[in-house]
């Protein structure tokens, strides 16, 4: 050790940086289609609309408990001005991905598809106009 560095301290400096770059660089990765889409078919979020899309998303997914006489928790996701107050909220975001602080829907199941669910957030982040 002596032979490379003029004390230990260099040493573990140099230790320490490799390890550290090491860690910061296996942290990275990128999101793979193949992976994210198994089936082949690409997810177009580029002009989700609420009528094509969002409104048949919520309508398999969510309104056989949140549409209807009596919706799971007064939650009616059957109309675009029910929605909307959820999702300018933050709520239904929050739920469908399963995020802390969120009651995770579907409950008691999986999350709904990336594909679904990114179409929903590019809606919301258009301003979820009722298209």
């Amino acid at each position: 050790m002596t032979k490379y560095f003029k004390n230990s301290n260099q040493f573990f400096f140099l230790l320490f940086g490799v390890i550290f770059l090491a860690t910061l660089l296996s942290g990275c990765y990128y999101d793979k289609e193949e992976l994210l889409y198994p089936d082949g078919v690409v997810c177009d979020t580029v002009a989700v609309s609420y009528n094509a899309d969002v409104q048949a998303i919520l309508q398999l997914r969510c309104n056989g408990c949140h549409g209807g006489a009596f919706p799971s928790a007064g939650i009616d996701l059957t109309t675009h001005e029910n929605v909307l107050i959820y999702a300018n909220g933050g709520g239904l975001l929050g739920s469908i991905r399963h995020e802390s602080g969120f009651s995770p829907m579907p409950k008691s199941a999986p999350k709904i598809p990336v594909c679904e669910i990114n179409k929903i957030s590019a809606w919301i982040n258009n301003g979820a106009p009722n298209n």
